[in-house]
């Protein structure tokens, strides 16, 4: 008897779940480059506004511009770790990719020809 490929669900789904996992993270750390960068604009006005001296907003300066690199890294880590992870779920799918059959009196076979 002649049978059709099956998918795996479950391996699929655990494919699935960590491609939403790593597209959460790149979500997450873009959250957290939005707050550093909010951060220094109110440390810029609170200099313009006279409470904080220039020595230090050339402190927090250094301090979110090393944070900035820190979290653009770990972006770029993410989106190549999804990368990876979408092009698992490619050849995992590309795998189901059906089997051509053809129907004859005499049963199922290969619709290829023989060479």
């Amino acid at each position: 008897m002649a049978r059709e490929k099956h998918m795996d669900e479950s391996a699929y789904e655990s494919i699935v779940k960590e491609i939403n996992a790593f597209g959460e993270l790149v979500r997450t750390h873009q959250d957290e480059k939005q707050a550093a960068m909010d951060q220094f604009d109110k440390e810029r006005d609170r200099y313009h506004a006279g409470k904080i001296s220039k020595k230090a907003l050339a402190s927090s300066v250094q301090k979110i511009n090393k944070e900035l690199k820190r979290l653009d890294a770990l972006i770029r880590k993410d989106i190549s770790n999804l990368t990876k992870t979408m092009q698992q779920g490619r050849k995992f799918v590309v795998k189901q990719a059906p089997r051509s059959l053809r129907v004859s009196l005499s049963g199922i076979g290969s619709s290829r020809k023989k060479k």
